[in-house]
């Protein structure tokens, strides 16, 4: 019980987080008012594609632990929307889903099908 106690907790720490810096970065530019520069700068272009590899990533996880069409729509593009905000409030549900003691290995794998 110990590790999902440490992953919740982390996975609030990011959730508050990205809600502050998201929230700080919104009242000082919109986000449509990035300057052209820094769009077109290697390193800005790197790191967007290097942050989307990661979101997919993150969302196998997701294909896999949803058994319906429509959920994982729904989390796919709240993930490319939202990204670690969504990450972590996927995160926190699956965990909210969990019985009591449960392991690790529970959060991860896909719960046991019914007969």
């Amino acid at each position: 019980m110990p590790m999902i106690r440490t992953v919740r907790w982390f996975a609030w720490i990011v959730l508050l987080t990205m809600v502050g810096v998201t929230t700080w970065a919104s009242m000082h530019c919109a986000l449509w008012m990035i300057p052209p520069d820094i769009i077109r700068h290697p390193w800005f272009i790197a790191t967007l594609a290097d942050t989307y590899w990661a979101f997919l990533t993150f969302y196998l996880w997701v294909f896999y632990k949803e058994r319906h069409a429509l959920p994982r729509v729904a989390w796919l593009l709240s993930i490319l929307l939202l990204g670690n905000l969504a990450m972590a409030i996927y995160l926190l549900v699956q965990i909210a889903k969990l019985p009591q003691g449960a392991g690790f290995e529970a959060l991860l794998l896909k719960e046991a099908q019914k007969p």
